[in-house]
């Protein structure tokens, strides 16, 4: 099959053993490696321009408020030249916590997107641009993207309701293999199902607390939880908040169980047009290092 593309963090003390891994990513033939905002992801995707050959790689995403205009112009142009065209710049506009870390008062998101989007490609000077891929959940985001950029990326989707959120694409866009179409998917591989699933839950729990999602998950057909999941918070149990998971939400949401079930999970996304997926590797057993031996070992 071909292989999904992953996703890496360069966590403090592990960034040497980041890269190296990501040239072990790009040896096994993986489809890419996308990188979320967490710990410097441009600064990760500037040392893997220098440190890859082959393997196209990305922010997945980048919030556009943590940086200027033109300063994202000019370090995207210059991973671009330096990686021979394989960067793509994926942004966002992120959720509320990360506003209040960055000290940021946004506007409407797909004003916000739009304007980023035409100010970036009025820079002048700099060589060529990478191409833009925008991070959407609901239906006019990824009109916009769409519209007006080289791809589209979801986190945490519902494998279910992909076909609608493709809908507000053009045929297009979604027949065209330039364009990217991704989701980052939380994967946990462990014969243990129920650890596996425990782990997702984790993983996922603070997206709960964000209405953008909940809205989304609502959407897609997830009220019950949803409900659940506000009540747990409007009454102050937030540490209820992962146990509204479902077993059926995390088998539309994330992949977790054995190698093959995994492997099969990989093909569905694919087969719903998710071309571009995006493990996101945790592991029942270890740290991220773990988790991806356990790809490895999974996709060899």
């Amino acid at each position: 099959m071909t292989l999904p593309a992953l996703c890496l963090i360069a966590v403090p003390g592990r960034r040497r053993r980041t890269l190296e891994l990501a040239q072990e990513v790009e040896k096994r033939g993986f489809a890419g490696i996308f990188s979320p905002s967490p710990f410097g992801n441009m600064s990760l995707c500037e040392a893997l321009s220098w440190n890859t050959e082959t393997i196209p790689f990305g922010t997945a995403i980048a919030p556009i408020y943590q940086r200027t205009v033109t300063d994202f112009a000019q370090s995207a142009a210059v991973m671009h030249e330096v990686s021979g065209g394989r960067f793509r710049l994926g942004i966002g506009v992120a959720h509320g916590p990360s506003h209040v870390r960055m000290g940021v008062t946004p506007g409407k998101p797909l004003g916000d997107i739009r304007s980023f989007v035409e100010r970036f490609r009025a820079q002048e000077g700099l060589g060529a641009l990478p191409p833009i891929i925008i991070a959407a959940l609901r239906k006019r985001m990824v009109a916009l993207a769409g519209e007006i950029a080289e791809g589209v990326v979801f986190a945490n989707a519902s494998l279910s309701h992909m076909g609608t959120s493709l809908a507000a694409l053009p045929e297009s866009k979604r027949n065209d293999p330039a364009f990217f179409i991704g989701n980052m998917i939380p994967t946990c591989i462990s014969d243990d199902i129920e650890a596996a699933k425990a782990v997702n839950r984790r993983t996922l729990t603070s997206y709960g607390f964000l209405p953008n999602y909940r809205n989304y998950w609502r959407e897609a057909g997830y009220e019950q939880e949803m409900d659940a999941i506000e009540t747990a918070i409007a009454e102050g149990r937030n540490a209820d908040v992962p146990s509204y998971f479902s077993d059926r939400w995390l088998e539309d949401n994330t992949l977790f169980g054995p190698a093959a079930k995994v492997r099969d999970g990989v093909a569905a996304w694919k087969a719903a047009g998710v071309k571009d997926l995006i493990l996101v590797p945790s592991s029942a057993a270890g740290n991220q290092l773990k988790a991806i031996e356990e790809v490895f070992a999974t996709f060899r």
